[in-house]
């Protein structure tokens, strides 16, 4: 049972669609997929435009910090993946300032505000919806809703790649949002999407960077359903899979409240039988608690009970463990996780099970 943060296992249904026959790229048959591809994205994203990117969820990072960055970016790092975007500036000589806090700590909106009006030079800002090193929740859209009344002309970027099909996401200030293939979107790997405001789109039309990742030449393709380079088609065939299933099946809202809700009762759950979460706000995408037997704990799932879940990273390996609730995850997974865990801390004689973290669970789940 796979429940790490991603990859996310990949339904049969999507393994099947793209196990078809291979279609070429420049075909009307394929651009006819990549159309109603696209127009489930723009019902997901809710923005003015959409971009889909043969390449993991960092080339779009890359992106949109060469592209929508033309004098200073101010990075947001709590987490490994807040410092990949300074990590991205550093590469390319972009001027850049940061923001830094623990893993378990979101910014501040004064902060963001603080270091706007302290610098003009700022025109773009890079910031994780959810930072998925610590499972941390960023306040995303109260800062882009405050510094958009400074600044409309400032970009703001959020990282959605753990939080874009997990939960609704209020796009009306942002400018662009990534999301990755392999998280919530229940792919394999190699495939991102970028959705953007017309402003965002306006400010790469005037000035844009790259060559691969030149955003002016791939929306400009996009448009006409198509790609500026080789498409992932098989990737994009089970995206569109996919995005069908959800619409037609379970509705996007439907999703993001199943997924709240199972976050919250394994959250309890755990709370229940002694554990601390880790970040002082918790994204909905995982549950990430924080033990110093977090090796041993998961240890014991992967080999006795079939479960594999994700520790930490950096300074919090064998700190912390990460328990996935991102894409069609079933309830029974997610109860048969919790009571898996507190068999762990029987066996290691932290604490004597008693069937605690199930039944708070099914309490949250389903009020029994």
């Amino acid at each position: 049972m796979l429940l790490t943060p991603g990859p996310t296992p990949v339904p049969e249904f999507v393994r099947k669609a793209m196990a078809d026959t291979t279609i070429h790229h420049r075909t009307p048959e394929f651009e006819k997929i990549f159309e109603q591809t696209r127009e489930l994205l723009f019902e997901l994203y809710k923005m003015d435009e959409v971009v889909m990117l043969a390449s993991s969820g960092s080339g779009a990072m890359e992106a949109c910090v060469t592209n929508l960055t033309h004098k200073k970016a101010l990075t947001i790092n709590s987490g490994k993946f807040g410092a990949r975007f300074g990590k991205i500036c550093e590469a390319f000589e972009i001027d850049y300032t940061e923001i830094k806090n623990e893993w378990n700590t979101p910014v501040s909106v004064e902060s963001i505000v603080e270091a706007v009006k302290n610098d003009k030079n700022i025109d773009a800002i890079f910031i994780q919806l959810c930072e998925s090193a610590g499972g941390l929740r960023h306040p995303v859209e109260q800062i882009a809703s405050e510094v958009k009344k400074l600044n409309k002309d400032i970009m703001i970027i959020a990282d959605g790649i753990t939080a874009v099909g997990v939960e609704e996401i209020d796009t009306s200030n942002l400018d662009a949002v990534i999301t990755g293939s392999q998280k919530a979107l229940m792919l394999p790997p190699g495939l991102a999407v970028i959705g953007f405001s017309n402003d965002a789109v306006a400010k790469v039309e005037k000035k844009s960077r790259g060559f691969y990742f030149n955003l002016a030449t791939e929306i400009k393709k996009q448009k006409t359903n198509t790609t500026a380079w080789t498409a992932a088609t098989t990737l994009i065939i089970g995206l569109k899979e996919i995005l069908t299933h959800i619409k037609e099946n379970i509705g996007f809202d439907k999703l993001y409240e199943d997924t709240n809700k199972r976050a919250e009762a394994t959250k309890e759950a755990l709370k229940a039988i002694g554990f601390e979460i880790y970040p002082k706000v918790p994204a909905k995408a995982m549950t990430a608690v924080y033990t110093e037997q977090s090796n041993e704990i998961r240890k014991i799932l992967k080999t006795k009970y079939n479960v594999n879940i994700a520790g930490g990273q950096d300074h919090l390996k064998g700190k912390i463990f990460r328990i996935n609730h991102m894409g069609l995850v079933e309830d029974y997974e997610a109860s048969w996780v919790v009571n898996t865990i507190e068999l762990a801390l029987d066996e290691l004689k932290i604490r004597t099970f008693d069937g605690t973290a199930n039944k708070i669970f099914l309490s949250k789940m389903f009020g029994v």
